[in-house]
């Protein structure tokens, strides 16, 4: 007889199998990336450039660029970009991240003769028209305002700034930043950034031989000149350790904590332990921040922490808003916590809970074949290989609560935390 009051024993995902990415070469030596699987007719093409020749005097032009890549071309303004695309039910996004920027393509395979084409103009053509420049650089500048009134938006603007200074990953960007903007810088960095030498391609869904002969007829007959760009150069700032930032907003009912520090990447052996680490105290619903700062406290509705990975850089952050009256103990309770992790060994019962988390979120983030194609970029761009999700699953199968209590030690030094605050004294 079922009992309703028990709850069902918890069992360990076994088996996490990936579908590992198959390597081709078009005509002209651009390697392809291929994750084939799934019965229906969808696929998706993303191209992949590296973000370059980032410059302070000149820091949004890799995202203006990619934010702009579908206002037009020589020959295809944005409406018809847009019309050519939805005609075929096919979908077109553009990306940007600090590292990367993207322009991805989802379209039945039996359209990709005609959907394809649009990509290539927008990847090699694209002219940036003047009064669509006009028009970002206001929408832009209108929507920065709206969000400086936002404490959750400024405090993670502040946090970035703090953490990497006026770098790629932390400028301060302001609505004077935007009216320095020019159609010749997004040419130039066009012309730079968006070239077959400094793009990856990444093929996902149910991809056929028809479906690579179609890209190579399009891109690996083009020649491919030899890359002009350079490496980002990051110096990031030796800022004053475990200082407050605080930005006062007199009528705030409610504070924005962000607090944390640069850390390590995903190329780092400790990572994987250290997002175990990072589940524990405030990773998943189940986390000790949310059970004592929201559950027993009462002071938010939500409360966070996570580890980000760049390129170049890492970090851990613990996010949240709470009421203003209320924010000096939200903080000493996030210390309390913290504390807790260094020094006392984390249960079984615990343990066991937060890797039965970890793994099914996992297994659970593999649901097709675009997601399989995520977890590749996971790691190509890290120069990993797929035993990086080998030694991830091992660890949090067997890590130990006293290698736990080591890497707490290691990396959650409070004293060491940056705090940003947002709110009312």
């Amino acid at each position: 007889m079922l009992n309703r009051i028990l709850a069902p024993a918890f069992k360990q995902v076994k088996n996490i199998e990936f579908l590992p990415a198959k390597n081709f070469t078009l005509d002209n030596g651009i390697h392809l990336h291929v994750v084939d699987a799934g019965d229906q007719d969808l696929v998706r093409v993303e191209f992949i450039f590296n973000n370059v020749n980032w410059n302070p005097s000149k820091p949004l032009q890799a995202y203006t660029v990619n934010s702009m890549l579908t206002d037009g071309t020589s020959e295809l303004t944005a409406t018809q970009i847009a019309d050519k695309i939805d005609y075929y039910g096919a979908f077109l996004q553009t990306d940007y991240t600090y590292d990367h920027s993207s322009v991805t393509l989802y379209s039945l395979t039996k359209h990709l003769k005609v959907t394809l084409p649009v990509i290539k103009a927008i990847i090699t053509d694209s002219i940036f028209p003047q009064d669509e420049l006009d028009t970002f650089i206001r929408n832009q500048k209108q929507s920065l305002t709206v969000n400086l009134e936002k404490n959750d938006f400024l405090s993670r603007k502040t946090f970035s700034n703090v953490l990497f200074g006026d770098s790629l990953y932390g400028f301060n960007t302001t609505a004077e930043t935007y009216d320095k903007l020019t159609q010749k810088q997004l040419v130039e960095y066009f012309k730079n950034a968006y070239q077959l030498s400094n793009c990856t391609i990444v093929v996902s869904g149910k991809v056929t031989s028809e479906t690579i002969k179609i890209l190579n007829d399009l891109f690996g007959n083009d020649p491919v000149p030899i890359s002009t760009t350079i490496e980002n150069m990051f110096s990031f700032p030796s800022n004053s350790i475990g200082s407050e930032h605080y930005t006062e907003k007199p009528e705030a009912l409610q504070s924005a904590i962000r607090i944390g520090r640069k850390t390590i990447n995903r190329k780092h052996p400790d990572f994987p332990g250290l997002q175990v680490l990072n589940t524990v105290l405030g990773g998943y619903f189940g986390s000790r921040l949310m059970a004592n700062i929201r559950e027993d406290k009462g002071y938010t509705y939500g409360i966070g922490s996570a580890i980000v990975s760049l390129k170049n850089a890492g970090y851990f952050f613990i996010a949240s808003e709470v009421g203003a009256e209320v924010c000096s103990k939200a903080i000493d309770e996030i210390n309390k916590e913290v504390l807790i992790l260094k020094t006392q060994p984390v249960p079984d019962d615990e343990l066991v809970l937060v890797r039965n988390y970890m793994l099914g979120s996992l297994l659970g983030s593999l649901e097709n074949a675009f997601s399989h194609a995520d977890k590749f970029k996971n790691i190509f761009f890290y120069g990993l290989g797929y035993d990086y999700y080998e030694r991830y699953i091992h660890t949090v199968k067997t890590i130990s609560a006293e290698q736990i209590m080591q890497l707490a030690n290691r990396y959650f030094n409070t004293e060491d935390f940056e705090k940003v605050i947002v709110g009312r004294k």
